[in-house]
């Protein structure tokens, strides 16, 4: 199996050989395993790519591959749920059959030196090159019939491997996948655990009967009809996606835009960079004055539930925030404006609604419920990507392989994480707008 993307004019060609799976090391539990509302809002796969440089004096190419499979089934033994497969419940929901098949590995080769996929390729270019360091299988999709997880190492000529991780959403939001990532590597490096995995996800069933004191506003469809016909104005453009970089300086520059006025007296990175791609996008979408548009935010909800999720908790531990503004309010307004409405959907992300959140998809699971003219924002600033050690050192480069459409990621910057990469896609022309827009 082959598979080509280009960088800068090269071609960039990986040979894959055929998949095994990797099974746990001894015989885990059986039977089916529940998963939580939590875990049933997305379906879709994570995907991560971490690069590692050469390690001097290190082993051979069968080593590398020893390594990650054998490290593989151990850690599978106390992450088992992951070598089941989904299933689909008379109750539409979804659960894991734990039938200890095994996560799918591949290994393969490419045609380049790693030095030729530099950064700009883990975040500029996800379908062209970073698409090809991960496994995806052949034909139609079927959520029943894939691994839970798959993992292809790709050895670059020279020495440096890439290693490409896509986990179902089901079985874990970014901040669990990392977690894995990290117990694997100390794995594969003879450490124990210095976290081991709390599995049971029942302490985020719904209630009975369910109880929702929240209205959820990222689902009023009415008051977010689409007046902007967004998509005539760029119909047929080709859709790019750029990564940004706003180091220390310019993020210190947000926040003293944010605060200049007097309205706010402080504000995180986070609050200040969203506020700010959220007008900047309006502006470069040309988004009708009157148009109602819908900021999503992923919100860490560990630590915000009585008691809190225990340490190493494996599952979905995170729900959707939510902005409504016009876009006309937003741009005519200073950033002081957008950042409070942000800092108030991360306000109101309590206990209880949390318990509502969890409640309302137990009664809406059965609808297809639609999402106009809104973009989400992911934040993965606080990963410790630098625990992805397996022997070789933090990864040199790490990224996201599959940018949702209308979405926006932040990705740290350096070792030091000082700076935030902001990846997101647009229509060209959009795109050019909204690059001006960020010449801070």
């Amino acid at each position: 199996m082959e598979g080509t993307g280009k960088q800068g004019g090269d071609q960039l060609s990986i040979k894959k050989s055929e998949p095994v799976l990797i099974e746990p090391q001894t015989r885990t539990h059986s039977g089916f395993f529940f998963l939580s509302n939590l875990d049933q809002v997305i379906t879709n796969f994570v995907h991560t790519v971490y690069l590692y440089k050469a390690k001097k004096g290190g082993g051979g190419h069968d080593t590398l591959s020893d390594i990650f499979k054998q490290s593989m089934a151990k850690i599978l033994v106390h992450y088992y749920p992951l070598a089941g497969r989904l299933r689909l419940g008379s109750d539409g929901k979804y659960n894991v059959e734990c039938t200890n098949e095994g996560v799918l590995f591949v290994e393969a080769r490419a045609n380049c030196n790693m030095d030729h996929v530099d950064v700009q390729v883990i975040t500029d270019d996800h379908s062209e090159t970073t698409g090809k360091l991960l496994y995806r299988s052949p034909g139609p999709e079927n959520i029943l019939e894939m691994p839970l997880m798959t993992a292809q190492v790709t050895r670059f000529k020279c020495g440096g491997f890439a290693l490409g991780v896509s986990t179902s959403h089901c079985m874990a939001d970014g901040i669990s996948a990392m977690e894995f990532i990290k117990s694997w590597a100390e794995t594969a490096r003879g450490m124990p655990l210095t976290t081991k995995p709390v599995l049971d996800r029942s302490i985020l069933r719904s209630r009975q009967p369910p109880k929702i004191d929240f209205p959820f506003g990222q689902y009023a469809t009415a008051e977010t009809s689409n007046v902007s016909n967004i998509s005539n104005p760029f119909q047929g453009e080709q859709i790019l996606t750029k990564c940004f970089l706003f180091d220390s300086n310019k993020l210190a520059i947000l926040k003293n835009m944010a605060m200049e006025d007097g309205t706010i007296k402080s504000c995180s990175n986070f609050t200040a960079l969203t506020a700010f791609v959220w007008r900047a996008r309006c502006k470069a979408l040309q988004m009708n004055p009157d148009q109602t548009t819908q900021l999503l935010f992923m919100v860490n909800v560990r630590s915000k539930l009585n008691p809190p999720l225990p340490e190493g908790y494996f599952g979905n531990g995170v729900v959707i925030s939510t902005c409504l503004g016009r876009a006309g309010e937003l741009i005519k307004n200073p950033l002081s404006f957008a950042v409070e409405e942000v800092q108030n959907g991360i306000k109101m992300v309590n206990e209880e609604f949390v318990r509502s959140w969890i409640d309302y998809f137990e009664e809406m699971r059965a609808k297809d419920v639609p999402l106009l003219s809104h973009f989400i924002v992911t934040s993965w600033t606080r990963f410790q990507v630098e625990c992805a050690d397996f022997g070789w050192g933090e990864p040199a480069q790490f990224g996201c392989a599959n940018l949702p459409k209308d979405s926006v990621l932040f990705l740290p910057d350096g070792k030091e994480k000082k700076g935030i990469n902001l990846i997101l896609d647009l229509p060209v022309t959009a795109m050019s707008t909204f690059q001006e827009l960020m010449l801070l």
